[in-house]
């Protein structure tokens, strides 16, 4: 059961030549647990560039992993935080931004939405890079795996907005059902103690916060609300690692010294 969830939440998750089936899918939407596992594969691979950050430029490294997370991930969570940033823009009800959603033209906020999660994780990749190759391959690997934490969260926490994707993944999953995913995604926090932690820790505060906000802003959860929170929680992620590990680095060094 696991291993075919896992499969189904490859399929969604990446564009790895998995396969599709009705059973994938159908025990993908009933496992949460099956979100942060994924991301264990994701990450894995788009940690690779960060392996021979010793040997080549910090630049060139972090555009390898630019280049890997749109490889293996696609482009589809990227869509969704566009649909996001043009619903966030607009002053109306509810119902009203869902329909921003649905709409296929670009406007600034999906623009604004993309541009300043790109930049963010471009910034983030090269402050990566130029760490020791196997600290930043697991920074990066528990920040995936936090990115899909913060979707298995909207998954047992969220209520759907509308018939989709959405309401597909939250029908049958509760509260409780979250307790499954953060077991799983314990390993990667203790990988690095405090920077991965922390990495998977904002997974699950950004997926509660966009919870929340898609519920009072949204009317509820739908599939772009996902997509979304996998960019941003990859993100905040990927900083906040950075940021403790530096911070702890400077701490022994400080400590080292006095």
């Amino acid at each position: 059961m696991v291993l075919t969830a896992l499969r189904g939440a490859l399929g969604f998750l990446s564009r790895l030549p998995v396969g599709h089936s009705e059973s994938a899918w159908a025990a993908f939407t009933e496992t949460p647990a099956a979100f942060p596992l994924a991301g264990y594969v994701v990450g894995g691979l788009v940690a690779l560039p960060l392996l021979v950050s010793e040997l080549l430029p910090a630049p060139v490294v972090a555009a390898g992993y630019l280049a890997a997370v749109v490889l293996v991930t696609g482009v589809n969570h990227f869509d969704g935080l566009a649909d996001l940033g043009d619903a966030a823009v607009v002053h109306g009800s509810p119902a009203e931004r869902r329909e921003v959603l649905r709409d296929t033209t670009v406007g600034v906020g999906a623009v604004l939405a993309l541009g300043v999660v790109l930049v963010a994780l471009a910034l983030g990749a090269l402050a990566v890079a130029a760490l020791p190759p196997l600290v930043a391959a697991v920074l990066v690997l528990s920040s995936e795996v936090g990115a899909k934490l913060a979707m298995a969260t909207l998954a047992c926490l969220g209520s759907p907005s509308h018939d989709g994707f959405g309401a597909t993944v939250l029908a049958g999953n509760r509260p409780r059902d979250l307790v499954a995913p953060v077991a799983v995604s314990l390993p990667a926090a203790v990988l690095v103690v405090p920077a991965t932690a922390v990495a998977v820790v904002a997974g699950l505060v950004v997926g509660v916060g966009l919870t929340r906000w898609a519920d009072r802003t949204l009317g509820g959860v739908g599939g772009d609300v996902f997509g979304a929170a996998n960019e941003l929680a990859r993100v905040v992620a990927l900083h906040a690692a950075v940021a403790v590990w530096t911070l702890a680095d400077w701490g022994v060094v400080a400590w080292t010294l006095s």
